[in-house]
């Protein structure tokens, strides 16, 4: 059983990996975005109050991602590790983590701004299924429809280069002192950096396997 965060600019890839991860490590994945989306889609009080928050590039407060994050806890199997993907953001939620549980590890991903605008601006969902295509490198085989379900593509709102510059610096703002703060606890890191836009999934998951080996923990 192994507890680990997943640290990375939008974009870096913490989901993708993090996906592959969860087969290889036998954990569950704890993806705070994704769970908010699916709480913006019931269209109540609370989704309606994320969505504000998401499509300004701001961060949901620290209640509300607590109370999800619990409620996630409590979903998983007795004995069974975890990645956290978009938690903690805040000292706080890091401090009110520690209080929860324990962490094992910190994955940090480094990855240049220009990739990251690049990847994210070229992304497109299926309305469906919510398949992630990219036009750069994962296109549809027909345009703009998905290959899974036949269901339209679409752009996130938060995905133009607008709004990626300032959830990158938001994300910079607030992780350096979260990084910080996990290296003066002495908690383990595994850093992987990726230099091209183009580099296969599999190539940087294997890499993150590889430095969780290093510390015994896979």
């Amino acid at each position: 059983m192994v507890n680990l965060v997943i640290f990375g600019a939008p974009g870096s890839g913490k989901g993708t990996y993090a996906s592959r991860l969860k087969e290889k490590l036998g954990v569950e994945v704890i993806a705070t975005g994704d769970i908010f989306r699916e709480i913006v889609k019931e269209d109540t009080p609370l989704g309606r109050k994320v969505k504000e928050y998401m499509e300004k590039g701001l961060l949901v407060p620290d209640t509300i991602t607590l109370e999800v994050l619990k409620q996630s806890f409590a979903k998983i199997p007795k004995g069974k590790g975890f990645i956290l993907d978009g938690y903690p953001r805040t000292m706080e939620q890091a401090k009110a983590l520690d209080e929860i549980t324990r962490i094992d590890a910190v994955i940090h991903l480094i990855v240049p701004d220009w990739i990251i605008i690049e990847r994210l601006s070229s992304r497109r969902i299926c309305k469906n299924c919510g398949a992630i295509y990219n036009l750069l490198y994962l296109k549809p085989k027909n345009d703009m429809i998905c290959d899974k379900c036949s269901g339209k593509l679409y752009q996130r709102s938060d995905d133009t280069p607008e709004v990626i510059k300032k959830r990158i610096e938001v994300y910079e703002k607030q992780s350096q002192p979260l990084l910080q703060y996990y290296k003066e606890r002495k908690v383990p890191f595994v850093e992987v950096k990726c230099e091209k836009l183009d580099v296969p999934p599999e190539v940087m998951v294997e890499e993150i396997f590889d430095g969780l080996k290093k510390l015994k923990l896979a």
